[in-house]
């Protein structure tokens, strides 16, 4: 009994010690004593068994597919004042990996619910994080029986048996994609954080090396860390270092600028390519080459633990961009942007001023136009 109540006395002891090295953070961002709680214990009880995810979703179903050119949906959101291409004939393709909305503790994968607040988190990707390619591409975004953000939480062993297992629901809708709906169009492929993780193992199986590779305009794949190291393996695929090249991969992990000097050295071998001059690594950006901030529509249902009841989330309309809103730099692996204290993008900051809630949104318009430009690009060199 003494030595149970021992071994709580000290996860109690380190849960304190964490939160008040990110009192500001955690006051800042309205998280409470019930959110810390989903942190450390909301996680599922048991171990991951496959055989209790739902079955695997049909993408011959248009239920399955959180956005598709031919209906409509959270992805076709333009910022006012700003123009989107026809969808339905459009000549090049977006497939887009959205990432983790599933934060509780109930299973491992996402059971699929059809109404509940992870599937509105989704339409919140669609809306704030996908609708970026609208201006040049028809957009394909799969549901997918997403890893849990515990995953994340547990051993490595635990979140890279289930990301596997997670990856093959991402493999056949990619599949799908080509096979039914490319129709031998070129694409982009994009993705965010747990959906990164799974497109650079499509682009490193289904696409490098591969007569696919070709007809790749580029890849967005931000957030969530990117090796060189990995990049380096590929046959075809490397680090874009120009706003127009083509069949090549950009990626970033967002920090607050405040965070410069400190020491980091986990995203040390990281890529870092900076969404508004589109270098490889490089200096600070000029503050007049910032297309645009797009600040996010609706809210992100943030609970670890409880229910996942749908919350009657709507989104949209999506604001006019604002211009010149931001500087980055690259360096040591990290796109250090500009401090958004004091702004409506505040709240988005984490701990250690971890911008990765802002990946997208801080450089929206730069993400739009640089698609817009690549997508010209491409059709131009094949016309010639």
């Amino acid at each position: 009994m003494k030595k149970t109540f021992l071994v709580l006395a000290c996860l109690l002891v380190v849960m304190l010690g964490w939160a008040f090295l990110y009192i500001d953070e955690l006051r800042d961002q309205g998280l409470t004593a019930e959110t810390a709680y989903g942190y450390f214990f909301g996680g599922p009880d048991h171990p991951f068994n496959p055989k209790d995810a739902v079955p695997q979703l049909d993408y011959s179903k248009e239920t399955s597919w959180a956005s598709l050119p031919f209906k409509a949906d959270e992805a076709d959101l333009i910022p006012a004042g700003e123009e989107g291409v026809d969808q339905l004939n459009s000549e090049v393709d977006v497939f887009f990996v959205h990432p983790t909305g599933f934060l509780k503790g109930s299973s491992w994968t996402d059971p699929l619910a059809e109404e509940s607040a992870t599937k509105e988190n989704t339409q919140w990707m669609m809306a704030n994080q996908a609708s970026a390619f609208n201006g040049c591409c028809s957009i394909f975004a799969p549901h997918y029986r997403q890893a849990s953000i515990h995953s994340y939480f547990g051993s490595d062993k635990l979140r890279e048996e289930i990301h596997a297992f997670v990856y093959q629901d991402v493999k056949k809708a990619f599949d799908y994609f080509i096979t039914n709906y490319s129709n031998g169009r070129p694409f982009i492929l994009a993705s965010h954080s747990q959906g990164s993780g799974h497109s650079i193992r499509l682009l490193a199986e289904e696409i490098d090396g591969t007569n696919l590779y070709s007809r790749m305009i580029g890849a967005y794949i931000i957030g969530g860390e990117i090796s060189k190291s990995w990049i380096n393996r590929m046959d075809d695929i490397v680090i874009c270092d120009g706003p127009t090249q083509l069949g090549c991969l950009v990626h970033w992990d967002t920090i607050n600028v405040k965070y410069i000097n400190k020491n980091m050295p986990r995203f040390k071998n990281n890529i870092c390519v900076n969404p508004i001059t589109w270098k490889n690594e490089g200096s600070l950006s000029n503050l007049s080459d910032s297309k645009g901030a797009v600040y996010v529509s609706g809210d992100f249902a943030l609970d670890l633990t409880g229910d996942d009841n749908p919350k009657g989330e709507t989104f949209g309309p999506l604001e006019a961009p604002i211009k010149q809103h931001v500087q980055a730099q690259c360096k040591n692996g990290i796109l250090f942007a500009s401090d958004q204290t004091g702004t409506r993008f505040q709240g988005f900051g984490g701990s250690q001023g971890n911008y990765h809630g802002l990946d997208f949104a801080l450089f929206y318009m730069d993400i739009r136009e640089n698609a817009i430009l690549k997508a010209k690009t491409y059709l131009d060199n094949i016309s010639k």
